[in-house]
């Protein structure tokens, strides 16, 4: 007589661990280590609004210091506005138990103020956290939420020269003086891509090699689809 084993169960699927865009200043964060222990997959990449994105949410993370010093200087505010131009805009306050109002000159209810305003004006959703631990464990909890497709950019409403110009700004060392100078000569995208190499070499200088390397490259290079976790050491 044969017993077959009813408690016996298949085996499950292993799930791919999740890959979150990660701004290349973050990389010295203590943050990316709790990350990669969660086993979340890390990709840095040079961000223009937030530190990470996750699924369809742009993350704004703030040490308590950092926060301090963007309120002094204002930068605060700019980075606010082009965080709640995604679909999903979120801001993470570390450390918000070590605030020392004393050593940061600021009266306790302009931070209140701010966070007010951060919540009512700007409608964007705050997540106080006790230290990078905990800002990973919010992190990789998004993270592991059903994915949708994003976008890199932000949804900027804006002309059609302005477009364009956004779009050359995306290339690596193109500033808006050099956009602006390659649109004023040959006036479309489509122009400046099929311009020869002399041609972009002579408008370019130096920057034109970093230019060419990026129009020559091909999407999915195994090279950038290696997570940071996973590339050479």
């Amino acid at each position: 007589m044969t017993f077959h084993d009813i408690f016996s169960k298949k085996p499950l699927k292993e799930k791919p661990s999740p890959t979150i865009i990660v701004d290349h200043r973050e990389k010295n964060s203590l943050v990316i280590a709790e990350l990669m222990s969660l086993g979340i997959k890390i990709e840095f990449q040079q961000l223009e609004v937030g530190d990470y994105i996750v699924n369809s949410t742009a993350i704004e993370r703030k040490t308590i210091s950092d926060l301090i010093s963007s309120m002094i200087n204002k930068r605060i505010f700019s980075q606010l506005e082009s965080l709640k131009q995604y679909e999903n805009p979120l801001l993470i306050i570390e450390g918000y138990d070590n605030l020392d109002l004393k050593e940061s000159n600021l009266n306790e209810n302009a931070i209140r103020g701010l966070l007010l305003s951060i919540i009512l004006n700007y409608k964007i959703p705050i997540i106080f956290t006790e230290d990078t631990k905990e800002t990973a464990i919010f992190i990789s909890l998004l993270a592991k939420r059903k994915k949708s497709e994003f976008s890199l950019r932000a949804k900027i409403p804006m002309s059609d020269n302005s477009r364009l110009q956004f779009i050359l700004e995306g290339f690596p060392s193109i500033g808006p003086i050099t956009a602006k100078k390659l649109l004023d000569k040959y006036k479309t995208i489509k122009a400046i891509i099929n311009a020869s190499e002399e041609e972009i070499r002579f408008i370019l200088g130096k920057k034109a090699d970093k230019f060419l390397e990026l129009l020559n490259k091909k999407y999915g290079s195994q090279e950038e689809l290696l997570s940071y976790s996973e590339r050479p050491k």
